[in-house]
C-alpha cells in the first residue's frame, strides 16, 4: 500500500476547456479501458489544458512530467538517494503515478531520449507493470493508472521522433488551433478582454500561421493570444502588448518581426494615436 497523499495531485477546480469536437467523449472511453493516449498538435493549442480538464472530470490525480533531452530513466522511475541513515529509495513521478492510480502525463515526450521513453513500454501493454531493476521490485500498476503523452508533430525529425514500438502502444488524438469563433471565445474568456479585441488577436494569429514554413517554424499559439489579451486587459497598449506577447517570442529575425508587427498594426491601427493622446 502507498502512503502517498493523492489529494495533492487532484485538480481542485474545473479548468476552463472549450471542446471543439467529441474529444471529451473519446478520451473518457479510452480511460474506461485504460488505453494509453497520445495527443498530437502544435504548441499552445490546448493539449495540456485538455489533460487537466479530463483529470478533473474523471476525478483522478494528475502527475505531469515536462520532458527534456537531459531526462534519464531514473528521473522517471526513481533512484537511491543518500540521507543521514545511508541510502533511501525515492520513487520517480512515473512510479508514483503507477502506485496511486494517477494519470501520468508526459508532456513533449519526443524531447526525451529514446532510451528513456522505453521505460514506459511495460506499463502501456497488457502487462501494466514497471520493473524497478535497481531496487529489485516489480510494480503492478494501480487499476486506475493511465499514461498520456503529447508532442508537436511539427518539431519531429529523424533524431527526435517516437519509435514505432512506442507509438503503437497508444491510441492517438490530433489537436489543432480552434476555429475562429471558438478561439475568439477562448481568448476572450481566458484573457478577460471583449470579443472584438479577442477577434483582432485571432486575426493577427491567423496571419502568422500562414507564414509557417515561410520564415516561421510555428505560428502564434492560442496561449500567446491569451498572454497578449491579459496585457491589454491591464491597460497595456495593444501594439505594445502584441509586440511583447506575440512578436518577440516567435522570432529573432528583424525582417520577420517587422512583418508580424505590420500584421498587428493592420488589426490595431488606432492604437498608436490613442496612446499618444493618453501621454499628452
Amino acid at each position: 500500500m502507498s502512503d502517498i497523499d493523492t489529494s495533492q495531485f487532484l485538480i481542485k477546480t474545473e479548468p476552463y476547456y472549450r471542446p471543439v469536437g467529441n474529444e471529451v467523449e473519446q478520451y473518457a472511453a479510452a480511460y474506461d479501458v485504460r488505453m494509453p493516449v497520445m495527443l498530437k498538435g502544435p504548441t499552445g493549442c490546448g493539449k495540456s489544458r485538455f489533460v487537466e480538464y479530463m483529470a478533473w472530470k474523471l476525478q483522478r490525480p494528475l502527475i505531469t512530467v515536462a520532458c527534456n533531452e537531459d531526462m534519464t530513466a531514473s528521473d522517471l522511475i526513481g533512484r537511491f538517494l543518500l540521507d543521514i541513515n545511508g541510502t533511501k529509495w525515492q520513487d520517480g513521478p512515473l512510479t508514483v503515478a503507477a502506485r496511486i492510480g494517477a494519470i501520468c502525463y508526459l508532456d513533449e515526450v519526443v524531447e526525451a531520449r529514446q532510451d528513456t521513453t522505453v521505460v514506459i513500454h511495460p506499463l502501456t501493454d497488457h502487462r501494466r507493470q514497471l520493473p524497478l531493476e535497481k531496487k529489485g521490485e516489480l510494480v503492478n500498476a494501480h487499476p486506475d493508472f493511465q499514461v498520456v503523452i503529447s508532442y508537436n508533430p511539427g518539431y519531429q525529425s529523424m533524431m527526435k521522433d517516437l519509435k514505432q514500438s512506442t507509438k503503437q502502444r497508444f491510441g492517438a488524438m490530433s489537436f489543432d488551433y480552434p476555429t475562429t469563433d471558438t478561439e475568439v471565445e477562448i481568448v476572450s474568456h481566458e484573457a478577460g478582454v471583449d470579443l472584438k479585441t479577442a477577434e483582432r488577436l485571432v486575426q493577427v494569429a491567423q496571419r502568422s500561421r500562414n507564414l509557417k514554413g515561410h520564415g516561421l517554424d510555428e505560428g502564434m499559439s492560442t496561449r500567446l493570444l491569451v498572454y497578449a489579451g491579459q496585457l491589454i486587459a491591464k491597460n497595456i497598449a495593444p501594439q505594445a502588448a502584441c509586440q511583447m506577447a506575440l512578436v518577440e517570442p516567435l522570432t529573432d529575425d528583424p525582417d520577420m518581426r517587422d512583418t508580424l508587427q505590420a500584421a498587428v498594426s493592420t488589426f490595431f491601427p488606432e492604437v498608436s494615436d490613442s496612446s499618444k493622446d493618453k501621454v499628452a
